[in-house]
């Protein structure tokens, strides 16, 4: 499915994911302000190549981690597969490079970064119609992200079943570096980047997540809390 990228300015909120049938999804560090892309470091890719353009996040924000983004061009065919190790196990994330190629892209160069490694999944979410594990703040705080972000890629047509792999955002245009991995078929707004799948071990490590439950210190509002056995993200790393 071809996604359009559309630009924007990253919003100011954090965390949430408030529950629900059609229920959001938030979480990303700060706001960003205006600005050109950055550099990164790697080789130019070959084949089918995306422009991104990497935006600053607003200073001041404590949860802020300094981190430089990947190069403007990246890959737009194919895969990569992640392995998330996990205090639970480990789950293997599927990033579709050709129908979200920015999103791809920063979640493998954060990975190679080192940026998850040591970080706690902050929220779980079981309620109707958003049941989600969210990770990817390196604080844990649900407030933390990198200091850049780049524009939310949807169409409008996304949904997001048992096993999608998809980026958190403030609803305000921009990711960063939070997603959340759905394990039961949750009812959202088309308003988040699909970035891939989860695999099959992946998805029982979420099941045994699912049923741990969580300790309800977001409820009513956003929804879910921390979960009840904690999630920490060991080492992300891709394989091969």
């Amino acid at each position: 499915m071809s996604r359009r990228l559309r630009a924007g300015l990253l919003a100011g909120a954090l965390v949430p994911l408030a529950a629900a049938c059609g229920g959001d999804v938030s979480g990303s560090a700060a706001p960003a302000s205006a600005g050109g892309g950055g550099g990164g470091t790697g080789a130019d890719p070959t084949g089918a190549t995306a422009t991104c353009e990497w935006v600053a996040a607003r200073s001041g924000n404590p949860y802020a981690v300094d981190v430089a983004p990947p190069g403007a061009r990246v890959p737009a065919e194919g895969s990569v597969t992640l392995r998330m190790a996990t205090s639970l196990g480990e789950i293997g994330l599927v990033l579709d490079r050709a129908g979200a190629p920015c999103a791809a892209a920063s979640t493998l160069h954060l990975a190679e970064e080192g940026f998850f490694d040591g970080s706690a999944c902050h929220r779980e979410v079981d309620g109707g119609g958003l049941q989600v594990l969210q990770c990817g703040d390196p604080t844990g705080t649900g407030a933390g992200g990198p200091t850049y972000a780049f524009a939310t890629d949807v169409d409008g047509d996304e949904t997001y079943p048992r096993g999608t792999i998809a980026m958190a955002n403030s609803g305000q245009g921009l990711d960063g570096s939070q997603f959340f991995l759905v394990w039961g078929d949750s009812l959202l707004s088309p308003d988040y980047t699909v970035v891939g799948t989860v695999d099959d071990a992946g998805l029982a490590v979420l099941d045994a997540v699912a049923a741990n439950g969580n300790d309800g210190s977001l409820d009513p509002s956003p929804g879910g809390g921390a979960p009840t056995v904690p999630v920490t993200i060991t080492s992300m790393a891709p394989v091969g």
